[in-house]
């Protein structure tokens, strides 16, 4: 029997995929695996590339881009693994770390999902892989970037835990969606990954579920796994910024009702006023032509988030 499935969901990040792949098949040595690539109908021609290089990864091509969530569901109907791992296509790695959350899972039969210490490539931690739930007062402080300036703050940083090192293995709410592993038996207890999420957020969702159904959601300090973060996002990050709005929006609705949502859009809304007003002050008073620039590209993103947050309802 197969001990791991790993899908991975690609769009337009061709040689990103490629590393991931190459790492996959380097790397993990010690169990049974398959790969399932789910390409979003990329345009660089990465669909191509795994049946050309990676001919024992199953490829399953859409024809068009149906979503990160739906994107996975796919992959997690055709995986055939004891441990379905999803894993972006923008990360590597440096060791056997799918093997360890293999043991690890088989060692602790009540924990449902792990998921592994996530680094970038300079091996800097990104604390999301291991965090609690959003909250008003978390977006708050997120936004206004006082987690940053007061990351030993356990207000502050409260939300990705910040004053925590992520040295050790422990229980949490949620995991980062660049690397989650889940238990078989979890997806045919909670099912597969909320649809309504296009992109972001279902991560966030999932664990939630998952821990409401009572399985332990667990983050493994152990093995580490690289990520560059946001390569697929990046080719539209504008329309993806508002994207990340949507989902946290729908996240608080689905899981603290219309009124705790309405009050997240409220505090987007007056937020993005406030910075569409800073933004173009800058952008009257400042003498570079490029940093002028930047400023209006600024404006115009929060007048689309300050449109979206007003019409959202």
């Amino acid at each position: 029997m197969v001990d791991l499935s790993i899908v991975i969901v690609n769009w337009n990040i061709k040689e990103f995929l490629r590393r991931c792949l190459e790492s996959i098949y380097r790397q993990t040595t010690e169990i049974a695996f398959e790969v399932l690539v789910v390409d979003n109908a990329s345009g660089d021609g990465s669909a191509q590339m795994v049946q050309r290089v990676f001919p024992q990864a199953k490829l399953v091509e859409n024809e068009e881009n149906i979503g990160f969530a739906r994107a996975c569901n796919k992959g997690l109907r055709r995986a055939r693994g004891r441990y379905i791992v999803l894993l972006n296509p923008d990360t590597w790695l440096p060791n056997d770390a799918l093997g360890q959350m293999v043991a690890f899972l088989d060692e602790h039969p009540n924990i449902g999902v792990i998921g592994p210490q996530i680094v970038d490539m300079d091996g800097i931690l990104d604390p999301r892989c291991a965090r609690r739930y959003p909250s008003l007062c978390g977006e708050l402080f997120e936004k206004l970037r006082l987690g940053g300036r007061f990351p030993r703050s356990r207000l502050f940083g409260g939300y990705l835990m910040t004053y925590w090192d992520h040295k050790d293995s422990r229980e949490v709410c949620t995991l980062s969606g660049a690397c989650i592993m889940i238990r078989r038996e979890v997806v045919e207890d909670v099912g597969l990954l909320d649809e309504d999420f296009f992109m972001y957020g279902e991560d966030v969702e999932y664990c939630y579920r998952v821990r409401q159904a009572g399985w332990r959601v667990f983050f493994y300090a152990q093995p580490t796994v690289v990520h560059l973060g946001a390569q697929s996002s990046q080719l539209i990050a504008d329309q993806m910024g508002i994207e990340a709005l949507r989902s946290m929006y729908l996240f608080f609705l689905k899981t603290r009702g219309p009124r705790y949502a309405t009050a997240y859009r409220i505090l987007i809304l007056e937020l993005s006023i406030a910075k569409q007003v800073g933004f173009l002050v800058g952008s009257l008073v400042c003498r570079s032509a490029e940093a002028r620039n930047s400023y209006r590209r600024k404006v115009q993103l929060h007048k689309s988030i300050v449109e979206w947050a007003w019409m959202t309802s």
